[in-house]
Parts: C-alpha cells; sequence; structure tokens
C-alpha cells in the first residue's frame, strides 16, 4: 500500500458509517415493512381476530369485515387477563363502537404463542365447516400470523387482513414502543422460523 493511501484509509470505515447513518430510513423501514403482508379480500365462511391488539384495532377492523359483507361472523380469540377471556373485552368494545353482538363468536383460551393459538381456532373453523377465513392482527403480525395458520391447516384457505398499530408507525424506529414492537416481532418470527 502506498503511503499516501495508508493516511487515507481511516477514512472508509467512516465513509461507511456515514452511509449507513444517511440511508438508515431506507433499511429501518424495509425491515419494518418485511412483517407486513395485506392479502386483497374475499368473501369468507369467517374472520378471525387474533388475541393482542390492546388499542381495539383488530376487533373494529374485523366488525367492518363483517359489516362490509366480507364474512357472515368473527370469532374473536381471547386470552384470560385477570381471569376472565380478553375476548369478552373486545366483543364489548365493538358493541360499544355500535356494533351487533350477534356478529361476534368469543373463542376464549389459555394459548402462549400464535402457533397455540392456531390449533385451538383452527379446530373451531373446522367445526363450523369453514373453509376460507379472513385473519385479523395488527399489520407487524401478519406474515407470522399467516404462516402459524397455513402450516396448521394446509387444506383452509387464509388471507391475512392487517389493523393499523399505533405501536407500529411507519418510522417506527423513532419511538420507543415502536422500536419494541419490531425487535420483538423479529425474534419471534426467527425463533418460530428455527422451531423454537
Amino acid at each position: 500500500m502506498r503511503p499516501s493511501a495508508r493516511r487515507f484509509r481511516w477514512l472508509i470505515p467512516l465513509i461507511l458509517l456515514a452511509v449507513v447513518v444517511w440511508t438508515h430510513p431506507l433499511w429501518l423501514g424495509l425491515a419494518g415493512r418485511l412483517l407486513v403482508r395485506n392479502d386483497p379480500l374475499f368473501r369468507a365462511d369467517a374472520a378471525v381476530v387474533l388475541a393482542g391488539g390492546w388499542q381495539g384495532n383488530r376487533i373494529l377492523r374485523a366488525a367492518e369485515l363483517v359489516r362490509d359483507g366480507w364474512a357472515p361472523r368473527v370469532l374473536v380469540s381471547g386470552v384470560y387477563l385477570y381471569e376472565r377471556p380478553e375476548s369478552d373485552l373486545a366483543i364489548e368494545y365493538a358493541v360499544s363502537r355500535g356494533y351487533p353482538r350477534q356478529w361476534f363468536v368469543g373463542v376464549p383460551h389459555r394459548a402462549r404463542s400464535t402457533q397455540e393459538e392456531a390449533r385451538i381456532l383452527v379446530a373451531e373453523l373446522r367445526r363450523l365447516a369453514a373453509r376460507r377465513v379472513l385473519l385479523v392482527t395488527s399489520d407487524y403480525h401478519t406474515r407470522r400470523a399467516l404462516a402459524c395458520f397455513r402450516r396448521e391447516a394446509p387444506e383452509l384457505e387464509f388471507r391475512v387482513v392487517g389493523a393499523a398499530d399505533e405501536d407500529f408507525p411507519a418510522a417506527w424506529w423513532m419511538s420507543r414502543q415502536g422500536r419494541k414492537t419490531v425487535l420483538l416481532e423479529w425474534m419471534k418470527t426467527i425463533a418460530w422460523t428455527l422451531g423454537l
């Protein structure tokens, strides 16, 4: 290496760091977008709302699907919170927003993962003889949730519908909650993919 080139080799890491910092919205945005999947809607036998989504966006998105004629009913998944199913709370919330109670069927359970939740809900879907299902969850959770349900029931046709979530803004890296949401979802996605 020529002496003049050696003097400036410290510039290479500095330039690389500058490029990473300057382009961070592109690659961080991509890291968030890779978690999201939104399928075209179809007329389904049922919509399913996954547990979680404490802001009410999931249940309201599913209610909109029934209102607009995409599904006749919504199965509402719910883990127990202080010995009360979250599904009851979600249904009450949708009813308080003007949606008819008869549109919703609570499915309380004690699942501890999306895959366990899929197993429980697929059993209920099979009992109802549903073949085509709209799966509603928070937008950042759509890709992994769909993969879990398809693995559990390859004979059923699932399409996933994302509900906007305040914890997953477009510039998620700008908020503490956004960073936590994306980090946890990527960790869960990798663990699920590896079978952990």
